[in-house]
């Protein structure tokens, strides 16, 4: 039986080639890691071939590329004989759509509003025109609508096994209503002379079998498409008559009645890029092909949480990670509702345990996590940002942000980057959704004779305002309540947005605050649609962390390049370094509010591997040679440059980012082919996120083939070796000094309040870059035969000398995970404490104890390492702080990686602890006194 609160998780990202066999073989060696929970990513059935899983098109089955059913069950047997348990990442907000796997989906485009699957798709029926019983627009097509018409890209057909009609665009299908059947049949036989054969007639009975326009119903639909598909020779007859709707330069005719038929769909076909304006669906971020879905309705709910509810009962699913909830429509409700579902599907389990569920979730800084009922916690990023600024040496902070500003020739701050990519975002990618939530705020002002006068331009450009100001990534507002710190959040960003009005209705901004708090609908209010002021409060808290998420993460953080460590998720590129002081206060919180959260230094989603950010930390204590290597190699590379029209190519900003990106994933051994190529796909991504120079829906080849030649060149030791010399002396230096911030990175992690989860592979050296570069393929054969020669009693010594091959990562991972399942009480059930640090060097030790009853432990770490191995030039023998640790009401310590080392007394030695780790673990009692002390 795995443990009621995780040891630790290891995120695995399933994939047709790794599927749950390839997850299963790997237990033991978790196990023998000190896993204790295997983290999935989503493993419901997905579109095919794809590589991440959130891409769902059925909730009810699981995925058969990773093996199926019988895979499954062979997973669960083997995380079972392990004592493992088994945490899915969940997905209820979004499926994906188009093509022609997702049944519900096909079934709407099929029978419109009226299909019983239309409420699970947020979808505004009533948006398009011409359109009297609602449509929803599809823009899937490659170029504009009657281009790809009169190209014949759009094709009729007949599937003869169903009996239906559907138009296709290459994979995608489109369902034609069965009311049109009739149609269809009389203008092919007609077209083909078939009147007067067995199979025509009877094509022609069927064609006025429901001369109701409306029917068949969809009652009445299978049984016509059954006696159409029994139609003996019909379908040689459809297949030749079906080029009565084959567009042809020769015959326009057939075009317009190409035309014609696919205008009386339930949906409408468009130019992909039409859809940042018109598109009436909600969608994961700006992603046309993930459709949102609306479990609130309790149906759905039930449907999409089906299986998850069997593995549940089943005993096979110990924990959800549940995806995206800030594009839920009401995030308490639905938690609410999925405790009631675990508690029934537990309902005959001998446990009453705990359920672990923890949510993906992005706290802006000072952000508290919201109350969810039966949620641990968020999946990390908050931690992750505090040990990055917890590792980054001040003073070198805010020369980095001097010299990124320089070196990337773009003055603005990082508060006018964001601005500035806000507009983008808003103007374009979610322009559409922006629009509907604008038309929907106008009906409301309308609907009463007080705010009736406010123009829809006016409310379009105060909610521009508001959103451009809006703080976090959304507010948490239910149909009939706002929280006091939602109101606050909210009237900070009306306040803001205030004051950069420059229209005379400035009531607009209290109209606006009421609809959003629901004060415009309180009693004794009378006159406003208290459906639409619900629906504009809540549609308008699903808009606002998509929109934040795309500007600030997918923007800003491409643009605002001074430390690229910074620029993570859930991380604010303006805030100081983290004194330890600050980190004890949080870390305090945290064992308060959410001590099982978990604690993440890389996911599927960061934006560069957790080495890598600490060798980018290291560049803080290494300013001045920064600047000058920045300046040496951007003069070696001046001649690689070219321009595209009245643009540099690469910009100066994506150069200066080429070289963080650069000394982050530098193999100690020198470039290589592979590692060209990747860095080669990061520049583009980076670029095209930026949305400057190039971007995702208007690239410029000229731009890209310039960055990319100058990537190639730069790294060509036949054009530039003396730049990659000069760089391969610097990264090595940097890799040093990142060594042991990963470490501590590390120690830190699975000490500090919270579960610890790694991903998979980074429990050795993880110099990865943004996805889908860090999904590449783990070899594990590799970490199996490390942690095998390990031993149970490693030589931290050799490991020392050793440490560019990762052994040393692995090691200290086994151990920290060891003790946390010996003292799992303490991590699981202990309090937080700082320790005082005194002495000359007490700024670059942090130290602190977690107890429980009798059991403590100590941590111990050291921060700032440039000065003890001179400048990253070596490893060294032993880490002479001058600082002592107070370990007052703690007795009968004993070192866990240096066991000949000495710990009694109240005081410890800071330089005689580590020795040559730049960490040290103890453990040991707590005196009675000091127990007693702690009982309330």
């Amino acid at each position: 039986m795995p443990p009621e609160v995780p040891i630790a998780t290891y995120r695995l990202q399933l994939t047709r080639e790794f599927g749950f066999d390839a997850a299963a073989a790997l237990a033991p060696y978790l196990k023998a890691l000190g896993i204790s929970h295997l983290y999935a990513s989503p493993f419901l059935k997905a579109r095919a071939g794809s590589q991440h899983g959130y891409d769902i098109v059925d909730h009810a089955q699981l995925n058969p590329e990773f093996g199926g059913d019988e895979a499954f069950a062979r997973l669960s047997r083997a995380l079972a004989d392990a004592d493992m348990g088994l945490i899915l990442d969940f997905v209820p907000n979004h499926m994906a759509v188009g093509f022609a796997d997702n049944a519900w989906w096909l079934d709407v485009l099929e029978w419109g509003p009226k299909s019983p699957h239309a409420p699970s798709f947020d979808i505004d029926w009533d948006t398009l025109p011409h359109k009297p019983e609602g449509g929803v627009l599809l823009p899937i097509l490659g170029r504009p609508y009657g281009d790809a018409l009169a190209a014949g890209e759009i094709t009729l057909a007949f599937d003869a096994s169903e009996g239906c009609f559907s138009a296709w665009y290459f994979e995608h299908r489109l369902p034609i209503r069965p009311n049109r059947y009739g149609e269809i049949l009389r203008t092919i036989v007609a077209h083909v002379g078939a009147d007067d054969e067995p199979a025509g007639r009877r094509l022609l009975e069927l064609s006025a079998l429901h001369p109701d326009p409306r029917a068949p119903t969809r009652e009445q639909a299978p049984a016509f498409k059954a006696a159409l598909a029994a139609v003996g020779g019909g379908a040689g007859v459809i297949e030749r008559g079906l080029a009565a709707y084959r567009p042809s330069p020769d015959h326009p005719a057939r075009t317009g009645a190409f035309h014609r038929l696919l205008e009386r769909q339930h949906y409408r076909l468009a130019y992909w890029r039409v859809a940042a304006s018109e598109i009436n669906y909600r969608r994961f971020f700006d992603i046309n092909g993930l459709a949102g879905l609306r479990v609130e309705d309790p149906r759905t709910f039930i449907a999409v949480h089906r299986l998850v509810a069997s593995l549940i009962a089943g005993g096979q699913l110990h924990g959800l990670r549940i995806d995206h909830i800030d594009g839920l429509w009401d995030p308490k409700k639905y938690f609410r509702q999925l405790q009631r579902l675990i508690a029934r599907a537990r309902a005959g389990a001998a446990s009453r345990r705990p359920f672990f569920t923890v949510v993906e979730k992005i706290l802006a800084h000072g952000e508290e996590m919201p109350q969810f009922s039966g949620v641990a916690g968020t999946t990390g990023y908050d931690s992750l940002n505090a040990i990055t600024r917890l590792l980054i040496e001040p003073r070198g902070l805010a020369e980095l942000h001097r010299i990124g500003r320089a070196a990337a020739r773009r003055p603005a701050s990082f508060e006018e980057t964001l601005e500035q990519a806000k507009r983008r975002v808003l103007h374009t990618v979610l322009a559409s959704e922006f629009i509907v939530l604008a038309r929907l705020l106008a009906r409301i002002a309308a609907g009463q004779w007080r705010t009736r006068d406010f123009a829809l331009d006016s409310l379009r450009a105060a909610l521009e305002l508001f959103v451009i100001h809006f703080p976090v990534y959304r507010t948490y507002v239910t149909r009939d309540h706002a929280s006091p710190s939602d109101r606050a959040t909210i009237a900070r960003a009306i306040e803001a947005a205030r004051a950069h009005w420059f229209g005379s209705d400035v009531e607009i901004f209290d109209f606006l605050q009421d609809a959003l708090t629901l004060d415009l609908i309180a009693a004794g209010r009378p006159g406003y649609s208290k459906a639409r002021v619900r629906r504009f409060a809540l549609k308008l808290q699903q808009f606002t962390g998509p929109m934040m998420a795309k500007s600030l993460e997918d923007t800003a953080f491409y643009r605002y390049v001074s430390l690229l460590a910074l620029n993570e998720v859930g991380g604010d590129p303006t805030l100081p370094a983290l004194p330890p002081a600050e980190f004890h206060r949080a870390m305090s919180d945290r064992a308060r509010t959410t001590p099982h959260g978990l604690t993440a230094t890389a996911t599927h989603d960061t934006k560069r591997g957790e080495d890598a950010r600490a060798r980018l930390v290291a560049l803080s204590e290494l300013t001045t040679d920064w600047a000058e290597e920045v300046k040496a190699w951007s003069l070696l590379n001046d001649r690689l440059s070219g321009r595209s029209g009245s643009r540099r190519v690469p910009s100066h900003a994506h150069e200066y980012m080429l070289y963080q990106a650069l000394v982050g994933s530098w193999p100690l051994a020198g470039p290589d082919e592979e590692l060209v190529a990747r860095v080669e796909a990061y520049m583009l991504k980076a670029a095209r996120e930026g949305k400057l120079e190039t971007s995702w829906t208007n690239p410029s080849a000229e731009y890209e083939s310039g960055l990319a030649a100058f990537v190639r060149q730069s790294l060509d030791r036949r054009v530039s070796s003396q730049f990659i010399d000069r760089l391969s002396a610097f990264a090595r230096r940097v890799a040093l000094v990142g060594a042991l911030n990963s470490l501590v990175q590390l120690t830190l992690k699975t000490t500090m309040p919270g579960v610890p989860d790694f991903y998979q592979g980074t429990e050795d050296w993880d110099l990865s870059m943004v996805d889908p570069d860090n999904r590449r393929p783990v070899d594990f054969a590799r970490r199996r035969e490390c942690l095998a020669r390990l031993g149970a009693d490693p030589d931290w010594r050799e490991l020392r000398e050793h440490w560019p091959d990762g052994a040393i990562k692995l090691a200290l991972t086994r151990a920290l995970l060891a003790l946390r399942t010996e003292l799992a009480h303490v991590f699981a059930h202990g309090d937080y404490r700082p320790l005082a640090v005194t002495g000359p060097d007490a700024g670059r030790v942090v130290a602190f104890a977690r107890a429980v009853g009798s059991d403590s432990i100590v941590v111990v770490a050291a921060r700032h390492f440039a000065r003890l191995t001179d400048g990253g030039r070596h490893w060294p023998q032993t880490f002479a702080l001058n600082a002592l640790v107070a370990i007052e009401g703690l007795s009968e310590m004993r070192s866990r990686l240096a066991p000949g080392v000495d710990v009694a007394g109240n005081t410890l030695h800071v330089a005689q602890l580590v020795g040559g780790l730049p960490l040290a673990i103890l453990q040991g009692r707590v005196s009675a006194d000091a127990v007693r002390q702690r009982r309330p």
